[in-house]
C-alpha cells in the first residue's frame, strides 16, 4: 500500500511539473507586448481643469432665478466622460452638459441655475461625476439672498 501511494505521488508530481512547463511555453511575445501597452494606458486618466471653482452671484432678491456656466478643459491623457452632475439641493439645477467623450485638450461646459430660495448667505455644491482619477470633482455657487420687497 505504501509503495502504491508513493508511485501515485511521483506520477502526480511529474504531471503537475510538466503542465507548468507547457504553460510557460504557451506565452507569446505579442501577448506580452499587448498586455504591457494595456497596463500603461490604464494608468492614464483625464483631468478636469475648471475656469473657476466657485461663482458668487452677489446679492439677489429672494425668488429671482440666476444662472452661470462652468467651463472645463480636459488636460489629461485620456478622453473625459461625465456620467452625472448633481447639486446639493433641489434649488440648484445643473444642466446642458455633454455625455460624449471629451478628447484631451478639448473644452466643455455646463450651466447651473439657482432659483433664489433661502435667505441670507447661501452656498451650494455641484458634484461632477466623471472618469477622472478622483472620480468626483466639486464646484460651488454662492449668493446673498435678500428678502423680497413687499409693497405696503
Amino acid at each position: 500500500m505504501k509503495k502504491l501511494l508513493l508511485v501515485l505521488s511521483v506520477i502526480s508530481l511529474v504531471s503537475f511539473t510538466s503542465c507548468k512547463q507547457n504553460a510557460a511555453k504557451k506565452i507569446e511575445a505579442t501577448n506580452l507586448t499587448a498586455a504591457a501597452e494595456r497596463d500603461a494606458s490604464a494608468s492614464k486618466f483625464p483631468v478636469m481643469e475648471f475656469d473657476k471653482m466657485e461663482y458668487d452671484f452677489g446679492e439677489i432678491e429672494k425668488g429671482k432665478s440666476v444662472e452661470t456656466n462652468f467651463s472645463y478643459t480636459n488636460t489629461g491623457d485620456a478622453p473625459l466622460v461625465i456620467t452625472n452632475i448633481q447639486s446639493s439641493c433641489g434649488c440648484t439645477v445643473p444642466q446642458n452638459w455633454s455625455r460624449d467623450p471629451l478628447a484631451p485638450g478639448e473644452t466643455g461646459q455646463f450651466t447651473v441655475q439657482y432659483n433664489g430660495s433661502g435667505t441670507n448667505k447661501i452656498t451650494k455644491t455641484i458634484t461632477v461625476t466623471a472618469n477622472t482619477e478622483k472620480g468626483k470633482e466639486v464646484v460651488k455657487i454662492s449668493a446673498f439672498v435678500k428678502p423680497a420687497e413687499t409693497n405696503s
